[in-house]
Formats: C-alpha cells, sequence, structure tokens
C-alpha cells in the first residue's frame, strides 16, 4: 500500500504524463464531450459538473474507445493502481470534469458514497471496500480540495454540518480542515472516493478520472458490459488487469444469479 495513501487518502505525482500521452485522450473527450453537451443540454445547463460511462458505445465510435482503453490498461497507470489496490484491482467507471456552465454555481463537499447510502453505511463504508479516483487533469484548473485522514476517520462536527448541511450550514462553506490540492496537465492524482472532496471551479477545468475498486460485487454489479474492452482489444493492452478482474467477477455474479 501506498503508505501517503494509507495516511492521507491522497497523493499527487507531478508531471506524470508528457503532452504527447495526453494530447490523444484530450481529443477523444473533447468529442465526448460536445456529444452528450448536445443529448444533455438541459442537464448540462442547469448544473451538470460531471458525466461518465465515458468508455461505453452511445458517444464515441470503437477507434475512440480504443484510445481510452489503452491510456487505462497501460503499464504505467496500472503501477500506480497497483499501488494502492495491490490485490484484484477492478475498472469500475470513467468520469469527465468540467466547469459548469452558470458561473454563479457553488461546489460541494462531500463523500461520493453519500449519495446512496444512509449515514451509518456511510460510516461502515470507512472499512472498506475501498473505491479510488485516478484524476489527470487535461488543462490547466484550481484542483480540488480535499479533508486528510476522511478515507478511514468519520466527520467532525464542523465536517458533518458542513457536508450534509446541518444546523443552518451550507456545503459550499469553507472547512477548516480542507487542504488545496493545485492541479496542472500532466499531473495524477490519486485520492478515495470515501474522503470528504470538494472540485474547485474556474479556469479551464477539464479532467478525467478513472474509478478502480476492491473486487466487492456491491461496487461492480451495475457496471454495463458496454464500458469493458471487447476480448481483441483486452488482449493488446499492455495491464488489462483490472478489466479482466472486473469481466470475471460480473460473471461470477451472473451464475449465482441463474
Amino acid at each position: 500500500m501506498n503508505l501517503e495513501y494509507e495516511a492521507n487518502g491522497y497523493f499527487v505525482i507531478k508531471a506524470f504524463f508528457n503532452e504527447s500521452e495526453l494530447q490523444e485522450l484530450r481529443n477523444v473527450l473533447l468529442e465526448f464531450h460536445a456529444s452528450w453537451k448536445n443529448k444533455h443540454f438541459e442537464l448540462y445547463s442547469k448544473q451538470a459538473v460531471n458525466s461518465a460511462y465515458i468508455t461505453d458505445t452511445e458517444h464515441l465510435t470503437d477507434s475512440k474507445r480504443d484510445v481510452l482503453f489503452k491510456f487505462i490498461g497501460s503499464r504505467k497507470l496500472m503501477d500506480v493502481v497497483l499501488s494502492v489496490i495491490p490485490t484484484h484491482p477492478c475498472f469500475m467507471n470513467t468520469q469527465l470534469f468540467f466547469n459548469p456552465a452558470d458561473d454563479r454555481q457553488k461546489n460541494y463537499w462531500h463523500r461520493d458514497p453519500q449519495y446512496h447510502l444512509s449515514i451509518e453505511e456511510q460510516r461502515q463504508a470507512l472499512s472498506g471496500p475501498e473505491v479510488v479516483h485516478l484524476r489527470i487533469p487535461l488543462a490547466s484548473e484550481p484542483g480540488l480540495e480535499l479533508v486528510p485522514g476522511t478515507h478511514n476517520r468519520w466527520d467532525t462536527n464542523e465536517e458533518f454540518n458542513v457536508r450534509l448541511e446541518k444546523n443552518n450550514r451550507k456545503n459550499y462553506e469553507n472547512i477548516s480542515t480542507g487542504v488545496k490540492v493545485d492541479l496542472s496537465p500532466g499531473d495524477l492524482l490519486v485520492f478515495s472516493a470515501n474522503m470528504i472532496h470538494r472540485g474547485l471551479y474556474g479556469m479551464d477545468r477539464f479532467s478525467f478520472d478513472i474509478l478502480f475498486c476492491e473486487p466487492a460485487p456491491s461496487l461492480i454489479e451495475f457496471i454495463s458490459d458496454d464500458c469493458l474492452p471487447p476480448q481483441h482489444i483486452s488482449s493488446t493492452l499492455e495491464n488489462a488487469t483490472a478489466f479482466t478482474n472486473t469481466r470475471e467477477l460480473k460473471k461470477q455474479l451472473g451464475r449465482r444469479a441463474q
């Protein structure tokens, strides 16, 4: 386990990618973003700050999806994943983060699980299974604000009240324990989905997130096969481990459900 991640719930590798590694990825994501905005224009214009399921078949051709699969399944990236999830890491999802259409829209503190788990379940989630974001900024941006250590500890009173808007607090208010993490194109930020965090809007914010998780059926049972590479593509990747683990676990779940 990466010691910095274990202690703080995140770490940054500055200049992890060079421009030549990012250019093709950026072009594919810009194409996805244009198609996604066209289909979800009302959502985008009112509130959206991210989209998901980028590797599925809805918005990109097979050749453009292959660019994403090769990036995700690179030895370089998977070595980082294995430093955080050393045993059977699974590919979970992809997301794209951008500025809201309305520049008056405020960001918000959250833990990822709070949108589908009760308070007590959120507490329990701190003991696993682990979900990890790998964030790759493709343009200059303010970055994120994170609360170190909250990947494995519960909220203080201040954090709880702000995050969940209790006792007349709002989720966009500052938290005294927050730490701002600046990001530039080429950087790689690795952070726990469980930790308290918020995106910082502004500049040319355009970041690609790849989510990996431990092999827990509850985390990947709803992942569509369309988001996974076909076998003839998997066989060409430098390290297809995460895709293979997800597909195998989905097969096991399918057999149990029969």
